[in-house]
C-alpha cells in the first residue's frame, strides 16, 4: 500500500509543468485591489487552491510573519498582537524551531497559527518531490512535539518561489500555499528606516482582503504594528485568523 501511494504521488506530481515562478504583484493604491493578472501564474495559483487574496467584498486583513530566524523583536510582536487582541500566523524554518521552542510554545498559547515555511529554506522548485515531503514533514513535526499543534495547513513557499509541480505536491501533502497581497522590502535588516516607514508601506497598501506580509526580523515592523492595527481599525478593518479565510473561500476576483 505504501509503495503504491508513494507512487501515485510521484506518477501525479510529475506532470505538471516545472516553470519556476517568484511570486509578484501589482500593489493596491487608493484601496483599490492589487493584481497578479499580469504575472503569468494567476491559473495555476487558482487552480491549486493557494491563497493571495481574502475575500474583496469584506473589510478583512489576514496578518501573516515570515520567521526564517530570531532577531530579538518577536517578543515584541506578540505583546502587541496580545494587546490589541489580533490574530496571526507565523511561517517558521528548521532553524528557527530549533532555536526557539519558547517562542513557538508562546505562539500558540496564545492563539495564533504556526505555518511551514520549510526545513532548508530551498528553493523548491529545485529538488525533487520527495525532498519536498520531508521538508515539510521535519517542520509539522517538530513543530507538534514542541507545542501540541497536530495541524499544519498553510505553506509559505522559501523565497516566494514556486511552480505548478510544487503547488501539486505540496496541496497533496494537505497544505493551502499563502502568498500576499501587502508588502514591502522589510527583509535587509542592514536597512531599517524607522517605524513611520514601515507604517506608511503597508497603510498605504490596505484593500479589503489583504494577507498582509511581514518578517519578524525588522525592526521598523515591530516599531510600527501596534499602529499598523490601530490604523487599520480606524477604516474599519478587522483582523481574522488565517483559517476562517480557508472555511469560508474568497470570492473570485475578476
Amino acid at each position: 500500500m505504501f509503495v503504491l501511494v508513494l507512487s501515485l504521488f510521484t506518477v501525479q506530481a510529475f506532470a505538471y509543468q516545472e516553470v519556476p515562478y517568484h511570486f509578484g504583484f501589482k500593489k493596491s493604491k487608493g484601496g483599490k485591489l492589487p493584481s497578479i493578472d499580469q504575472e503569468g501564474f494567476k491559473g495555476i495559483v487558482d487552480k491549486h487552491g493557494a491563497i493571495f487574496l481574502g475575500d474583496t467584498s469584506k473589510k478583512e486583513l489576514f496578518l501573516t510573519f515570515d520567521n526564517g530566524y530570531e532577531n530579538g523583536f518577536t517578543p515584541r510582536i506578540l505583546d502587541t498582537l496580545k494587546e490589541k487582541k489580533v490574530p496571526a500566523v507565523f511561517f517558521v524554518t528548521g532553524h528557527y524551531v530549533k532555536d526557539q521552542p519558547e517562542l513557538l510554545k508562546r505562539m500558540t498559547a496564545e492563539g495564533h497559527l504556526i505555518g511551514n515555511h520549510s526545513w532548508s529554506h530551498p528553493d523548491m522548485t529545485k529538488v525533487p518531490n520527495a525532498r519536498i515531503k520531508e521538508e515539510l514533514d521535519k517542520v509539522k513535526e517538530a513543530v507538534s512535539q514542541i507545542t501540541g499543534q497536530k495541524e499544519m495547513q498553510f505553506l509559505r513557499p522559501p523565497r516566494g518561489i514556486f511552480s505548478e509541480r510544487t503547488l501539486a505536491v505540496s496541496k497533496e501533502l494537505g497544505y493551502t500555499n499563502v502568498f500576499w497581497s501587502i508588502a514591502y522590502k522589510d527583509w535587509d535588516t542592514k536597512v531599517q528606516r524607522g517605524g513611520k516607514y514601515a507604517y506608511d508601506n503597508v497603510i498605504a497598501q490596505l484593500h479589503p482582503g489583504a494577507v498582509i506580509l511581514l518578517h519578524a526580523v525588522s525592526k521598523d515592523n515591530a516599531d510600527a504594528l501596534g499602529q499598523i492595527i490601530d490604523e487599520a481599525r480606524r477604516q474599519g478593518y478587522e483582523f481574522k485568523s488565517l483559517d476562517q479565510l480557508r472555511a469560508t473561500p474568497p470570492l473570485a476576483v475578476p
